[in-house]
C-alpha cells in the first residue's frame, strides 16, 4: 500500500480540496488517510490506532466490522449486490423499521439522506398542494437546495452558491426552539405552509435538542393550518431511541426522515409516514421518486443486522458508555475550573465552552469557538483519540466502545485531560 504523504498528494490532485466531503478535510492537522476500522478503533495507512469517536459520523452504532454485520453482508454477496427488483430482505427491513418508528405506516428506502429529505419535502407538497416549507435556523437537511437556506438580512439567504433565490422564496427560516415565532410563522403564512421540517434533537449544529413544549406546538400548529410535521431523524433514528423522537418526546410526526445507523454503515436514506401519505409516492400516487439503487440488497442486509443486535442490548450499551464518559469529562472539566459543559443524549454528545449547554443554534455566550474547539481536536488526535474536527458535529460511542471497556474510557479521558495542559 502506498504511504499516508503519496496517497494525499494524489488525492489532491484528482478531489476538489483533496477529499469527498468537506468535513473531512477540517480534520487537524491534516485529512486522515485510513487503512481499516475494527471495534472502536481506526488505523490509518501509517500505522497508527485511533480510538473513533466519529464513527462514519453516526451510523456505525456497532462499531467498525461488527461480526454480525459483516456475516449479513458476505452472505448476500454471494446471492448477489444489485437485482433491480423486490427482494424478502426490503420487506424485513421494512417491517422492523416500522414496527418501531410507526406502527401501521409505510417505507420508501432511497440511497441518502438528503435524498430522503428531498423526497419528504416532495411529499409534502404534492399531499397538500402547497408550496412553502418551514425549516429552523442553523439546521441541517442535507445538500437539499431548498434547506441550504439561513436567515440573513432582508430575509432569506442560499447558504451555497448555486442555490437560485427562487428556492429560497419558497422557505421560511424560523428560529428554533421559539413557539412565540412559529405561531406568528403560521399566524402569516399558515395557508401556504405545506410542512415543517426539522431535527428533533440539532445534531448539525452541535447536539441541541427541541424542547418538548415546542415540538408540542409545532404538532398543534401543522394539524390545525392543514400542514405536514417532518422529523428528520436522519442522525438520531435509532440513536436516541429505538422509537426515535416519536418515542422519546411523545409527540407524533406526520412524516419521518431516516439515514446512517438504518443501513448499518452502507447509503441509505428511508422515508416513514402513514399509509394515506405514502400512497401519494409513485406508482400508487403522482408523487414522483425512483432509484436504480433504492433497496440495494447489501445496505437491506447490513441495515436489518445492526437493527437486530439494537434489539437485543447493543444500543443500551453505546448509551451506557457514553453516559460514563460524559461523567468522566464533567468530572474533569470540574477539576480545572473550567465553566465548560457536556451535552449528552443517548449515545451522542458534544462539549461547550459555557457553563450551561445553549438551547439554540446561536445561544448561550461564548459556547461554540471553533478554533478552539479545532485546538483540542488536533491534540486529542496526536494522543490517538479521534472526534470530530468541527464543533458543529456530534461524538458518536458504540455498543464497540462498552465493550471494550474501562480501558478505552480511561485512555480518553486521560487524552482529555493531557489535551487540556497545565
Amino acid at each position: 500500500m502506498a504511504g499516508e504523504d503519496d496517497i494525499l498528494e494524489r488525492a489532491r490532485s484528482v478531489f476538489p480540496g483533496g477529499v469527498n466531503s468537506p468535513i473531512r478535510a477540517r480534520v487537524r492537522p491534516r485529512p486522515l488517510v485510513i487503512d481499516r476500522g475494527e471495534g472502536p478503533y481506526l488505523h490509518t495507512v501509517d500505522g497508527r490506532r485511533l480510538v473513533d469517536y466519529i464513527l462514519g459520523y453516526g451510523p456505525l452504532i456497532l462499531g467498525h466490522v461488527h461480526p454480525s454485520v459483516a456475516e449479513a453482508i458476505l452472505k448476500q454477496v454471494s446471492r448477489g449486490w444489485l437485482h433491480g427488483s423486490l427482494g424478502e430482505l426490503e420487506v424485513l427491513l421494512a417491517e422492523k423499521i416500522l414496527g418501531h418508528v410507526m406502527p401501521g405506516g409505510m417505507v420508501r428506502f432511497v440511497n441518502s439522506g438528503t435524498e430522503a429529505t428531498l423526497t419528504a419535502l416532495r411529499l409534502a407538497r404534492g399531499v397538500t398542494g402547497r408550496r412553502l416549507i418551514v425549516k429552523f435556523g442553523g439546521s441541517y437537511h442535507g445538500s437539499n437546495d431548498y434547506t441550504l437556506v439561513e436567515e440573513g438580512e432582508g430575509g432569506p439567504r442560499p447558504t451555497s452558491l448555486g442555490v437560485v433565490p427562487e428556492c429560497t422564496r419558497l422557505t421560511i427560516v424560523a428560529p428554533f426552539n421559539d413557539v412565540d415565532r412559529a405561531r406568528l410563522v403560521f399566524e402569516e403564512r399558515g395557508e401556504d405552509i405545506a410542512g415543517v421540517i426539522l431535527e428533533p434533537v440539532m445534531a448539525n449544529h452541535g447536539l441541541i435538542p427541541a424542547e418538548r413544549a415546542f415540538l408540542q406546538e409545532l404538532r398543534k400548529l401543522t394539524r390545525e393550518h392543514g400542514a405536514l410535521l417532518v422529523f428528520d431523524e436522519v442522525v438520531t433514528g435509532f440513536r436516541l431511541a429505538l422509537g426515535g423522537a416519536r418515542e422519546f418526546y411523545g409527540v407524533e410526526p406526520d412524516i419521518v426522515v431516516l439515514g446512517k445507523v438504518v443501513g448499518g454503515g452502507l447509503p441509505i436514506g428511508a422515508v416513514v409516514a402513514p399509509r394515506d401519505i405514502m400512497e401519494h409516492l409513485a406508482p400508487s400516487g403522482r408523487v414522483f421518486n425512483a432509484g436504480t439503487f433504492n433497496a440495494n440488497p447489501l445496505t437491506m442486509a447490513a441495515g436489518l443486522a445492526t437493527l437486530e443486535a439494537l434489539e437485543q442490548g447493543a444500543l443500551e450499551k453505546a448509551n451506557r458508555f457514553a453516559e460514563e464518559l460524559e461523567r468522566g469529562l464533567g468530572g474533569i472539566i470540574s477539576e480545572r475550573g473550567l465553566e465548560w459543559s457536556v451535552q449528552r443524549l443517548s449515545s451522542m454528545l458534544q462539549l461547550y465552552f459555557s457553563p450551561r449547554p445553549p438551547k439554540t443554534p446561536g445561544g448561550g455566550m461564548g459556547a461554540f469557538n471553533e478554533m478552539a474547539y479545532g485546538l483540542l481536536h488536533e491534540r486529542m488526535l496526536a494522543r490517538g483519540i479521534l472526534v470530530p474536527p468541527s464543533q458543529r458535529e456530534v461524538w458518536f460511542t458504540s455498543s464497540a466502545h462498552y465493550d471494550h471497556g474501562d480501558a478505552l474510557l480511561s485512555e480518553t479521558l486521560r487524552a482529555f485531560a493531557e489535551s487540556l495542559g497545565g
